[in-house]
């Protein structure tokens, strides 16, 4: 039985939380929590599951102090990049593995100190850090990395993604880590702090790739682009001012030593007619070579009385899961998690 902690308790942390309770072969050791009116609330209270007889804490000593084989990491994306890098540390030194889907992809994109750190702390606890997620973490570097072997010349590879904020209920996340709603007369974001986490964040991918294809990074140029609101909208997260943000569409071009060129763009709106209908692809891969090579990847909740973004956070979750006993399993040190990884109902 693997024991198992789950960091942070948000939308995407209690979705985590309702699978390790329900997981028959993991077990729930611990829970951490940022909001105090979550500390000492039994987990099954916040998974809408039965009482489990663990109660979170918002100490990091508690958890370090809990025995368990790995941490699932899920907190928000914070300002700056490395904000959750000491937690992380602490955690790693205490011998816990620790599986996050908040960055941690491919730290040598930060710098050799960055890395170096996070290795450190790896080996001095004896365990593994291993960054997941869809994007980034699978849609790049297991689904269009493994396409390009179906060509015998590969020119470029163009990964778009498309996020429907509409529905998103959390206007911290919407309005700060999306920045829709920004007036760009007072602030171009495309030069500021969002612009320096998201291409920290997404260069991860561009060197995953590049060490994947044998080769390096030659350069990285941004070219990200903003949509204004041509009126006044109103979104489940609160209201967007005409001539305001109303999508973000952040876009690095990378140049390969080897001569590819990765092309990443991730696109998030508030409407997606202001971008050619709500149809487009959550995802869209083409791939330029010989042979040319075309991908659609959706994703969509089945239950229409859930919210949309559901299934995002499901599928997160479950590559973050599905993780679990690769890592624990790994020789100590910076996990790159890309082996084949077919859906299971059980570990073995």
């Amino acid at each position: 039985m693997i024991r198992a902690i789950q960091w942070a308790t948000g939308s995407m942390g209690r979705t985590s939380l309702r699978r390790i309770v329900d997981h028959p072969e993991i077990a729930l050791a611990g829970v951490f929590v940022y909001n105090p009116s979550k500390v000492g609330v039994d987990a099954g209270q916040l998974a809408r599951r039965p009482e489990t007889g663990i109660f979170t804490t918002n100490l990091i000593d508690d958890i370090l102090a809990t025995d368990a084989h790995v941490v699932i990491h899920t907190p928000r994306i914070t300002l700056p990049y490395d904000a959750l890098v000491d937690d992380v540390v602490r955690l790693l030194e205490s011998g816990k593995n620790v599986i996050s889907t908040a960055g941690f992809h491919w730290p040598a994109a930060q710098g050799a100190n960055y890395a170096g750190r996070l290795q450190e702390a790896c080996l001095a606890g004896g365990v593994t850090l291993a960054g997941v997620g869809v994007n980034p973490g699978l849609i790049v570097e297991r689904l269009a990395l493994a396409a390009t072997a179906l060509c015998a010349d590969l020119e470029k590879i163009d990964v778009r993604e498309m996020v429907d904020a509409s529905a998103m209920a959390s206007p911290e996340f919407v309005f700060g880590l999306m920045g829709l709603g920004t007036d760009p007369a007072q602030s171009d974001i495309r030069a500021g702090p969002l612009a320096e986490l998201y291409t920290a964040l997404f260069s991860e991918v561009l060197y995953f790739s590049a060490h994947a294809m044998g080769t390096e990074v030659q350069k990285i140029l941004p070219d990200h682009q903003l949509t204004l609101a041509p009126a006044d909208m109103v979104i489940t997260a609160g209201p967007i001012a005409k001539g305001t943000v109303a999508a973000t569409q952040w876009r690095w071009n990378c140049e390969m030593v080897n001569g590819v060129l990765l092309s990443l763009s991730i696109l998030w709106t508030a409407d997606p007619n202001l971008h050619g209908g709500a149809n487009v692809g959550h995802w869209t891969v083409d791939i330029t070579g010989r042979p040319n090579i075309n991908m659609r990847v959706d994703i969509s909740e089945a239950d229409a009385g859930a919210p949309p973004s559901r299934a995002l956070s499901d599928a997160t979750v479950a590559v973050a899961i599905r993780t679990i006993p690769d890592v624990v399993a790994a020789p100590p040190g910076l996990f790159a998690y890309q082996p084949p990884a077919a859906w299971r109902a059980h570990f073995r």
